[in-house]
């Protein structure tokens, strides 16, 4: 069977640094943190009380509110990023095959506030069951490419990825395969997570996976610093519009990079905790370089998990000196989420976007809030402290690894 090429022909964002793609962009060269404290709920008895909410964001702005009353935010998020992603692919939605255009999206958790809420309204009653018709519809994980695929009749491949933090860059593998084997000719590929609530800060401080530092969020995500004290809570969302290269040239299309492949594997050693030497993270890399017919020494830059966790930075340093040998010294390597936060399910999507813009304008975004180094981690990488660097990107690689020992790594690259 002959394997097709995937090109990338549309990109949406929604993140805490910018409510599309060029706000998106321009905060990220400039390293700006979305970090700030919590105005969903009150947070004063939390151990946590800031996070990357979205900035300047009304959903009315963007969806009919009888609509938007209907859906999560996971899925209202969703909705918004890939409306701009439609509109970017340029797609001719009259004449396209719709029976070959199908959605695979990521998220970690799906519509947890719409769960919570429920559960408390319930709480808070006099016992009898009264219950949102809507409830269910709105917080199952597969609604949000349910909900894109008949806003658009895209009647193709049509699924949920959940594993973690790792959902969106699976969602993006699996939309590179079905593209590959010839399943489908464009793929809506990407991932949303809306997690900043009771439940969820709540929760990830009961695992002790928050930062706490309360007297400063701006600089709370500090990945790779000495410092660091864990990860600081993300929303938003982010879209791909993947599709068959003859297709996309055929329509005489912009594209953006090329997809030039994907890994996954598992860590198999702990529900939370990276394996301490990155055994997970290293096989994952290989998988996608070998999957790309790529070497190691074909990456310019990597945008890596870097969570800002005491644990996961360290293994995960090693496993890009394992991997890349001498050449990682040549290598810039960042953590954006030192500014969008970790946006968990969503994560992989975004934070490819991020590579191809890379790549696009040749400048690799900072990993902001660097002050101290960590002697456990190699000095000799390049992190992209705090200011971004110029940089012609040809192959870029973006990591995403999960609770559960999830890992999953796309490869971009300009196109020949």
């Amino acid at each position: 069977m002959e394997i097709k090429r995937v090109v990338v022909t549309g990109l949406g964002a929604l993140t805490p640094i910018g409510n599309n793609i060029e706000q998106y962009w321009n905060g990220l060269v400039n390293g700006v943190s979305g970090a700030a404290p919590i105005t969903y709920f009150d947070a004063t008895k939390f151990k946590t009380r800031f996070a990357c909410e979205l900035k300047n964001f009304e959903v009315t702005d963007y969806l009919n509110r009888k609509e938007a009353r209907k859906m999560d935010k996971f899925t209202q998020y969703a909705m918004i990023a890939t409306d701009e992603a439609v509109i970017d692919s340029q797609l001719d939605l009259e004449k396209i095959d719709k029976d070959r255009v199908g959605v695979i999206w990521g998220a970690g958790i799906g519509g947890l506030e719409t769960f919570q809420n429920e559960c408390l309204n319930f709480a808070a009653g006099d016992g009898t069951p009264r219950f949102n018709p809507f409830f269910i519809p709105k917080m199952i994980a597969d609604i949000a490419p349910g909900q894109i695929s008949i806003k658009y009749g895209f009647r193709g491949p049509n699924f949920a990825t959940v594993s973690a933090c790792a959902s969106s860059s699976n969602a993006i593998i699996d939309a590179l395969n079905y593209i590959r084997l010839g399943y489908a000719d464009v793929m809506v590929a990407g991932g949303s997570e809306a997690t900043i609530t009771i439940a969820g800060i709540g929760g990830f401080n009961a695992l002790q996976a928050l930062s706490t530092r309360n007297d400063d969020p701006a600089t709370a995500s500090r990945p790779f610093d000495k410092d660091r004290d864990g990860f600081v809570s993300g929303e938003g969302a982010g879209t791909l519009i993947l599709e068959e290269y003859e297709h996309a040239k055929a329509r005489g299309a912009k594209i953006y990079a090329e997809i030039a492949g994907g890994g996954l594997s598992a860590d198999a050693y702990h529900i939370t905790a990276p394996h301490p030497e990155g055994l997970g993270a290293i096989n994952v890399m290989k998988n996608c370089l070998k999957d790309a017919g790529l070497k190691p020494e074909d990456v310019d830059a990597i945008n890596m998990h870097g969570t800002s966790t005491p644990l996961g930075d360290i293994a995960e340093s090693k496993a890009i000196v394992e991997v890349f040998g001498e050449h990682a010294y040549t290598l810039n390597i960042n953590s954006t989420k030192s500014m969008t936060g970790h946006l968990l399910g969503a994560a992989g999507a975004v934070e490819a976007i991020a590579s191809i813009l890379a790549m696009k304008n040749g400048i690799v975004p900072p990993t902001i809030n660097h002050f101290t180094d960590d002697d456990q981690i190699d000095s000799k990488l390049n992190f992209t402290f705090n200011k971004a660097q110029k940089r012609n990107v040809k192959v870029a690689m973006s990591n995403t690894f999960g609770f559960g020992g999830h890992n999953a790594c796309v490869l971009l690259k300009k196109l020949d």
